[in-house]
């Protein structure tokens, strides 16, 4: 979770890609910092017009990622954040949502970018918000990850 040994990955030829990002909502400001991060690496991808779906919370992710894949995007990327409460809800949740968004990809062959954010404490996401004073940038992560497979995929499927 420090982000140490994250690869340096290169991104080109992105121009055409049509890219959607799936956000839930809870957690506002934790939000608010995922999705400008990955809005600001798609426009420095040169990505300029990308499909932005809110849904309500992290549970409703793959409905949407599901429906925006196969619906002709290039690439779909989910933000959102489960903050560990008391009750074992937190596990449900991250498994569900992971698993599903997981399948989305498998199903679909799209690249799903994985920006959910799974912490203990809102400290934790908001350090990871890519905000200010984060020290992590996981809204742009996830972008780059997802756009960085669907440049590999098409560089390798077109040999």
């Amino acid at each position: 979770m420090t982000g140490k040994g994250a690869p340096q990955v290169s991104v080109s030829g992105c121009h055409g890609l049509n890219v959607a990002v799936v956000a839930a909502q809870w957690h506002e400001q934790i939000m608010e910092g995922l999705l400008n991060g990955a809005l600001r690496a798609l426009h420095e991808f040169g990505v300029d017009k990308p499909t932005v779906c809110r849904v309500p919370g992290s549970f409703e992710l793959p409905v949407a990622a599901g429906a925006l894949a196969s619906s002709g995007f290039d690439v779909v990327v989910a933000l959102g954040v489960v903050i560990r409460g008391g009750t074992p809800h937190f596990d449900y949740l991250c498994q569900s949502v992971t698993h599903g968004l997981l399948q989305v990809s498998l199903n679909s062959g799209v690249p799903v970018g994985f920006g959910v954010l799974t912490c203990d404490y809102v400290e934790q996401a908001l350090d990871r918000a890519g905000l200010a004073k984060s020290s992590e940038d996981k809204g742009r992560e996830a972008v780059t990850a997802a756009i960085a497979t669907a440049s590999a995929l098409q560089e390798t499927l077109a040999i």
